[in-house]
């Protein structure tokens, strides 16, 4: 019966990674058709928060809640870099480069979060962890330079190079401030209450900017609010914190590596997006430097 468990598990962690992955279509999708796409995450995580709360009541018998001014205020401020401003940037990153290379570039997070948490004081940093860093950032560079990992140093880079690459710094943010927040407040409640102070932070934007004349959305568009919000969000979310209970931080987080080779595949198939072998050369850079940082990290910290 644990053989079997843990099988199932991991079949869940993968099928997190490949939901995980398959953001980055919908998140194309819609950045693509639509002027002005902030209506759409607003949505998304105010289905994810309705679904979050209805599982909370479902497994717990009530709704949990932050208590005091420091809990609502770690909540709020996952919900301004890991929903609101990331969101910005995901959305309009993707409206000027493909899904594949963006999974790439986010891809980096990892080491972003273990260069944090060295700054901090946290973890110590090792040859090995120091290498791994070096190589996802080259890869990284080859993937934002489109093959040229030298354009960032030539001013060679886009607009939606830049965004993306503050995907990656919001999602860096998000991790240490959550590592706060679930000092105190269960992942669920944390990421239930973000979801929905984001939703309403998106939600006024998009009404002060406009486009959200939801009868005129395809039912592309449509299809991909319905999956960030119960796929990408509500399911994922869950079923990557039962991984990381049953199997622990480290073994869940390495899943994590396969969301880039995921989106990349999703979108070739879907999006007949097709990157260049030098793209590809660096993705691969960027993961094998994320495995080495990562791997160490847990081992060293």
């Amino acid at each position: 019966m644990p053989r079997q468990a843990d099988s199932l598990t991991y079949l869940k962690l993968i099928g997190t990674m490949f939901m995980w992955g398959g953001t980055w279509i919908a998140g194309r999708v819609v950045a693509q058709e639509l002027t002005a796409p902030l209506a759409v995450p607003a949505i998304r995580f105010l289905l994810a928060g309705l679904l979050l709360g209805g599982f909370a009541l479902a497994t717990e018998g009530r709704i949990p809640r932050p208590q005091t001014g420091a809990e609502w205020g770690v909540v709020t401020g996952l919900a301004m870099t890991g929903i609101f401003i990331y969101a910005l940037c995901f959305f309009y990153g993707l409206k000027q480069i493909t899904a594949g290379r963006g999974a790439l570039v986010v891809a980096l997070t990892p080491v972003l979060v273990a260069l944090g948490a060295w700054f901090m004081g946290q973890e110590k940093m090792t040859p090995l962890k120091l290498a791994g860093i070096v190589v996802a950032m080259i890869g990284c560079l080859t993937v934002v330079g489109n093959g040229n990992p030298l354009a960032l140093l030539q001013g060679a880079v886009g607009m939606g190079e830049w965004l993306i690459l503050g995907c990656a710094l919001c999602w860096t943010a998000y991790t240490f401030i959550g590592r706060q927040a679930t000092k105190s407040l269960s992942p669920l409640a944390a990421t239930l209450y973000a979801s929905l102070i984001g939703a309403l932070l998106l939600g006024i934007t998009a009404l002060v900017q406009g486009g959200t004349e939801l009868a005129d959305w395809s039912w592309r568009v449509w299809t991909s609010v319905i999956f960030l919000a119960i796929g990408g969000t509500a399911l994922a979310f869950t079923w990557f914190a039962d991984g990381v209970k049953r199997l622990g931080a480290s073994k869940a987080s390495v899943f994590v590596n396969l969301v880039p080779v995921f989106a990349v595949l999703q979108a070739a198939v879907l999006l007949d997006e097709r990157l260049g072998i030098a793209v590809l050369g660096g993705g691969l850079l960027v993961i094998a430097g994320v495995w080495l940082t990562t791997n160490f990290s847990e081992r060293t910290a």
